[in-house]
């Protein structure tokens, strides 16, 4: 799954960020590339897109870069532990719940935010439809 790389160029059209959004998601620690070119060149796998993607899906519902690092580690860590039982050890099953628990936690915040969402873009349009109704009583009737 991740043995192409990709150029920065190429994720940025890939996932709709702008270069400098990408650069700075990586000062921050949210998602390092996987590899360098020879030149220097910063090189993403789908699993890095993947990460960007879900940065990008959480930064319009309002959730601060500490969040979005704390659930990215949650979910990082749960895949390496489903790795683990996948090849045959022993994950630890206390460790796993509180990682799916916050997990969970994410999820109901995305709900909330996402109904938050809903209600003002719900005010948004009524008022939008307010000011059509009230250009139309306004245009001259007499052509």
């Amino acid at each position: 799954m991740d043995s192409k790389h990709m150029q920065i160029g190429e994720v940025a059209a890939r996932t709709e960020l702008s270069l400098r959004t990408i650069r700075h998601y990586e000062e921050t620690g949210l998602v390092i590339p996987s590899a360098r070119s020879q030149g220097g060149f910063r090189l993403y796998t789908e699993t890095d897109v993947a990460r960007l993607m879900v940065i990008r899906r959480m930064k319009p519902l309002g959730f601060t870069l500490d969040e979005m690092r704390d659930l990215l580690d949650a979910t990082d860590r749960l895949d390496a532990n489903d790795r683990l039982d996948a090849a045959g050890g022993l994950g630890d099953d206390d460790a796993r719940e509180v990682l799916l628990e916050r997990v969970r936690e994410y999820a109901a915040a995305a709900d909330r935010k996402t109904e938050e969402l809903r209600v003002q873009l719900a005010r948004a349009e009524e008022f939008a439809a307010t000011l059509h109704a009230r250009l139309e009583r306004a245009r001259p009737t007499h052509l």
